[in-house]
């Protein structure tokens, strides 16, 4: 049986230091019963709120519930409730209790069409399955990139879909031993790492928009988690970056756009388990200072049907001269110098990269302050007409495309 609570009985309860005194909304909870939908009237309300029975609680956006400072601001402590058009504000301030705008603890659970704001950590989910996370706009307190906390955060959570959230000025969506959960077009700029896994499986990661994050996705030790039609642009900084690997086996990165980022793709061991191949397939990555950094000489991963554009250098190794160990086939490159004299699209003769003097900051970091100055440049010019000494080969695309694709 649905029923709808429009009011009741309300005390007055003294919130943080100069905040104005609210009506706790634990009073309204407290008198619903299972399967209740509960429509507050329009106002501010106080937290924090512990929900624990399966109830709908709808502001019709008309309704705030403030933390006062202190603690999270819902705890959902309970299966098959949901949470809407609220607006959740004013966390406690601690990382080791994770105060939150909401902390889930419980499956089939909804939490959408919220605005989550001034919250240390939006929405946290420990050990809770099968939830949904939908159209939220979630933000972090005002303080530094490192002292925030995570837009989003699953904890050994499984089977839940986080879809066409807005997130802006958080830290991180971080998914923490969890697996075959579902990260869809959400859009996350001004954090530092737009979604980052660890130990982290079977995830699916799908049409999602991340711009202006010190770096967009990072797989760390997390297997099995397919990238698709993802939108990355603008990981600036040192360590900026599109997309990072590290000791992550059996990825599909598939169909993304990875532009004007510090380094476009990142391999660190990767991939790590053996027998297993992490696949880049038909991406476009343009305009970075590095489209493919690997971290060593690694071998198992296959690049096909990618597109390198303007990228300053396409492909470059740490510790390393040469990515030959790894699949290169069927690429665009838009500084190929080649023909293609029957007209089938593919390049009469293998696209090369060499390290010329041009690559010695590869060789001695310290060097990479003159990277694309003037000095290299004639130095690289130099020694491709007369070489020093034998040069490197760092890969060869035996099929390059001879047309980037639309």
């Amino acid at each position: 049986m649905i029923r709808y609570i429009l009011g009741c009985c309300l005390t007055t309860l003294t919130l943080h230091v100069c905040a104005a005194s609210y009506p706790p909304f634990q009073t309204l909870v407290d008198a619903a019963k299972p399967n209740d939908t509960l429509l507050p009237p329009p106002g501010t309300y106080a937290g924090p709120v512990i929900v624990d029975i399966p109830i709908t609680i709808d502001g019709n956006n008309q309704v705030t519930i403030d933390g006062g400072g202190k603690d999270t601001v819902v705890y959902l402590d309970t299966d098959g409730a949901q949470l809407r058009n609220l607006h959740l504000t004013n966390s406690g301030e601690s990382h080791n209790q994770i105060d939150a705008c909401v902390q889930v603890r419980g499956n089939f659970n909804i939490i959408k069409d919220n605005i989550l704001d001034n919250c240390l950590f939006g929405v946290d989910l420990q050990q809770s399955d099968y939830n949904i996370v939908r159209r939220n706009r979630i933000s972090s307190k005002p303080f530094s990139l490192g002292l925030r906390g995570d837009a989003i955060r699953l904890w050994y959570s499984m089977g839940n879909k986080i879809t066409n959230n807005e997130i802006t000025n958080s830290r991180d969506t971080v998914i923490w031993y969890s697996k075959d959960n579902l990260i869809a077009g959400n859009t996350s700029k001004g954090g530092r790492y737009a979604l980052h896994f660890m130990y982290s499986q079977f995830n699916q990661v799908e049409d999602n928009l991340y711009h202006d994050n010190s770096v967009g996705i990072f797989l760390m030790y997390s297997d099995s988690v397919e990238v698709r039609g993802n939108q990355i642009s603008h990981s600036l900084g040192a360590t900026g970056m599109g997309i990072g690997f590290k000791e992550t086996s059996d990825v599909i990165i598939e169909n993304n756009h990875i532009v004007y980022c510090a380094t476009g793709i990142y391999l660190d061991l990767s991939p790590y388990q053996p027998d297993t191949t992490n696949q880049i397939i038909a991406n476009k990555i343009a305009y970075n200072n590095i489209g493919v950094l690997f971290h060593n000489d690694w071998q198992g991963n296959t690049l096909k049907n990618n597109q390198f554009i303007g990228n300053h250098s396409q492909v470059a190794i740490q510790g390393a001269r040469t990515a030959r160990r790894n699949i290169w086939q069927g690429n665009y490159w838009d500084d190929y110098a080649g023909f293609d004299r029957n007209a089938d699209g593919i390049g009469d003769t293998p696209y090369e990269i060499y390290a010329y003097a041009d690559q010695i900051w590869m060789d001695i970091p310290s060097t990479g302050f003159f990277k694309g100055s003037a000095i290299l440049e004639v130095l690289n010019f130099l020694e491709r007409l007369a070489p020093f000494s034998e040069p490197v080969m760092i890969l060869r695309d035996p099929k390059p495309l001879i047309h980037s694709l639309p």
